[in-house]
């Protein structure tokens, strides 16, 4: 779905002026419409979220990326000469972005998206770089990668380049609407919803023949945004655009985990571009109706007695039927998405990490009980929810799901 993030630095009045004539002297030369049009880009492609560090400077990178081999972090993009990207030009912008190559000729990582924003146009590119060359600039040195031998030597890159990344402009579909061409254009592009939402292989690319199937990212399941969608009503387009902005769609889920801040960024991003989106999504996601759920609270009190009771003390005071908590919008636990997924971790996750409001600051919040469940209790208790508030089979190794999940909480 990314690099990222930054560490504060203060520079003088007069350092400020010297990395501005650095960086082009770019911000007099620029157009404002392309500026702010990079400004709205920047939204719909989360860039601040993976390249600010918890509590650095915005777009000034350090921020840690977990990967399967390690962990890599996120560039300085703010235009400081040093550190940043305030050398590049508009042709080594456009390389870095495009192609995974920085100013130096060296390879980035694809934990930078590159192989999404490779369909990216000219225009959007540009608009791209012009936003950033106005940022602030701020020193601030991105640590070196953390990967496993011998996957630090950048080099290696060239080789998986040559084997996975096949770089090809976006091409409109015949037929299709224009707004669904733009919600397409966005996804697969600057959105890269598909860096998260598509599997990948031992090597860590995309297995583009189960695009947007669903996929494991930063300890949570990104959910198929396709027809194998596991929702318990489909999604439409009215949906889709309210939850993409909000973070919340009561029919379906409260946005958790790396999801919750791309719905951050959403909230502040064009009207008519998260349409678009929502728009190409729920086209994708168009499956049949799928049976609505029921309460089953006997049969699971039956198979799992220490759930209903862990569920009874912990959580029925909020999510019970009727309960002040439940209303607002926030969905029940019947519609709730992440019970009715074919993995376990997102339910895990919430339930050791809790919930913050995605977007408003009234929007749902829990506490993470990471401290209060042993192991066998969270295994128990997410059992019973399973089997109370789905019509889906019991989640097989439940033991297993719970020690991963605690193990990726604590990291």
């Amino acid at each position: 779905m990314k690099l990222a993030v930054w560490i504060a630095a203060l520079a003088g009045a007069g350092a400020t002026m010297l990395t501005a004539v650095a960086a082009r002297s770019f911000d007099a030369a620029s157009p404002t419409a392309e500026i702010a049009r990079g400004a709205e880009l920047a939204k719909l492609g989360d860039c601040a979220v993976c390249h600010t560090a918890q509590g650095g400077a915005p777009y000034a990178g350090g921020r840690a990326i977990p990967t399967p081999f390690g962990k890599v972090f996120a560039s300085n993009i703010t235009p400081d000469a040093a550190t940043g990207i305030g050398r590049y030009s508009r042709a080594e912008f456009r390389r870095a972005l495009r192609q995974g190559v920085r100013r130096d000729g060296a390879e980035l990582y694809p934990a930078f998206p590159y192989d999404h924003f490779a369909g990216a146009s000219d225009a959007d590119a540009d608009a791209l770089y012009a936003f950033l060359m106005s940022r602030r600039p701020v020193r601030a040195t991105t640590p070196r990668p953390r990967l496993i031998p011998p996957l630090g030597f950048r080099p290696l890159m060239a080789a998986w380049k040559a084997l996975y990344f096949r770089p090809e402009p976006f091409h409109p579909t015949p037929g299709k609407s224009e707004a669904w061409n733009r919600g397409a254009y966005l996804v697969t592009t600057f959105g890269h919803c598909g860096a998260c939402h598509t599997p990948h292989g031992l090597l860590g690319e995309e297995e583009s023949a189960t695009a947007f199937d669903g996929a494991y990212a930063q300890g949570w399941y990104a959910p198929p945004l396709n027809g194998k969608t596991p929702a318990a009503i489909p999604w439409d387009e009215a949906r889709l655009f309210a939850y993409l902005r909000t973070g919340l769609d009561p029919a379906h889920a409260a946005a958790a985990g790396p999801m919750g801040e791309v719905t951050h960024e959403l909230a502040r991003a064009p009207q008519a571009d998260v349409e678009a989106m929502a728009v190409y999504l729920a086209d994708r996601m168009n499956a049949a109706p799928r049976t609505a759920p029921v309460d089953r609270q006997a049969q699971a009190a039956a198979a799992h007695p220490a759930g209903a009771v862990l569920y009874a003390g912990a959580c029925a005071a909020c999510h019970e039927a009727g309960a002040p908590m439940m209303g607002e919008g926030r969905p029940s636990l019947t519609l709730g998405t992440p019970l009715h997924e074919a993995d376990p971790r997102d339910v895990l996750a919430i339930v050791l990490r809790g919930l913050s409001p995605p977007v408003s600051a009234s929007g749902p919040a829990m506490p993470g009980f990471a401290g209060a469940l042993t192991d066998a209790q969270l295994a128990e208790l997410a059992g019973y929810l399973r089997a109370r508030f789905t019509n889906e089979p019991a989640w097989a190794k439940l033991p297993a799901a719970v020690a991963a999940a605690r193990k990726e909480t604590a990291a």
